[in-house]
């Protein structure tokens, strides 16, 4: 017998061709989490096999991993006989109290004499003379007892934790992640993540009008997303030239709309350097001034990149709850503005003028502070933090 942790795909199973793909990427990002410890892997198209002598430190660490539907602890037999699984039952059972219970057989031998059926009778059949305190309930159980037979071996297994869910990180490519220090945009990050995008951060610091505590904040926000992924790089851009130069020569209601237009023409180009496919930003539908559609669309318009906004249809309720579930939203508070709260007018428009935006812009040469902006980026390379699961989606 063997202890061991035993990995569902959930989702992963509905890629069909691509499956092996998904999984070998899933096996990958769990090599790297677990580098530091002694450990074997086995896999299939229907599970993933750990084993080592220290199931609790990996069962911790997976919970971070997306792409994992289940983490189960349990046991592994090399006989499919049924009398050997109803003596390895019995003792599993014969010294824990149980109450209500049922059992689930998963029998991926097609080729096993009896049904999961059959199995599941028979093995109840153990619980019931065993352990007189428990009685069967097929409905709500307090205990499910799940026995898998494959081709050569068996498995039991009572204790299961849910997974992050989603797809390996790394499946869909890479995204470049307009990270501020608020609550949204790490939110989105996380989400990106969940639907398999690698992410790289960029971050425009606007010194000495941002501080170097503004940047650190972003840099620890940086640090808790990487826990989900081993590692984030961030690019740092220094925006001071470019946002001194609008605040000088643009309307003021149009200082954050030219703004973000500025920032989405730097995020593309830094995208078609790192071999990024998306932009992704935590733009939530009319929360702000420059989230509504009108806004949404004129500052689009300067990129041919696909935009990808995962918070858009959430309301800030549901993105706070996201942000305290996942370590973000205590560092995400701390009261240190960034560039998209100085210089804010007092009545930015809300439906801007598209004719206006590129008038406006021709007062500014533009496109060589995008290039100096461009030329002097600093590139981090965060990696994760102590661990805290605490009911992750």
């Amino acid at each position: 017998m063997n202890r061991l942790i035993i990995i569902k795909y959930g989702e992963l199973t509905t890629k069909k061709g691509n499956i092996k793909f998904f999984i070998k990427t899933l096996k990958k990002n769990i090599e790297r989490e677990l580098s530091d410890l002694d450990f074997t892997i086995e896999y299939d198209n229907g599970r993933m096999f750990i084993f080592s002598e220290d199931l609790e430190t990996i069962e911790n660490r997976l919970k971070y991993i997306f792409g994992i539907h289940e983490i189960i602890k349990g046991y592994e037999y090399d006989s499919i006989d049924i009398e050997d699984i109803k003596e390895n039952l019995r003792k599993l059972v014969e010294n824990i109290e149980i109450d209500t219970f049922k059992v689930c057989t998963k029998r991926s031998y097609k080729g096993y004499p009896m049904t999961s059926m059959e199995i599941s009778k028979v093995l109840g059949g153990v619980v019931l003379k065993n352990v007189p305190s428990s009685k069967v309930d097929v409905h709500e159980p307090k205990l499910v007892i799940d026995v898998e037979v494959r081709l050569n071996k068996s498995y039991i297994y009572f204790e299961s934790t849910p997974g992050l869910h989603g797809y390996p990180v790394g499946v869909q490519g890479k995204g470049m992640l307009m990270l501020s220090g608020g609550i949204d945009s790490p939110v989105a990050g996380f989400l990106a993540m969940k639907r398999g995008v690698r992410i790289e951060g960029i971050y425009f610091e606007s010194p000495p009008h941002t501080s170097e505590a503004a940047k650190e904040k972003v840099k620890n926000l940086t640090k808790i997303l990487s826990n989900y992924s081993g590692y984030v790089k961030l690019h740092v851009i220094n925006f001071t030239e470019i946002q001194e130069a609008i605040y000088k020569n643009i309307p003021h209601e149009y200082l954050i709309t030219i703004m973000r237009r500025m920032m989405y023409r730097i995020t593309e180009r830094i995208a078609h350097k790192n071999n990024a496919k998306i932009i992704v930003n935590g733009e939530s539908i009319g929360q702000v001034a420059s989230q509504t559609l009108t806004s949404m669309a004129a500052i689009n318009e300067v990129v041919k990149i696909p935009v990808v906004r995962p918070v858009a249809c959430l309301d800030k309720l549901e993105i706070i709850e996201i942000s305290k579930k996942i370590g973000t939203y205590e560092t995400s508070i701390l009261p240190y503005e960034d560039c998209c709260t100085i210089f804010v007018p007092d009545h930015p428009v809300i439906n801007p003028e598209l004719n206006k935006c590129q008038e406006y812009e021709s007062l500014i040469d533009f496109e060589n502070l995008i290039k100096e902006a461009i030329r002097s980026e600093e590139v981090l390379t965060i990696t994760k933090t102590e661990k805290k699961f605490e009911d992750l989606l």
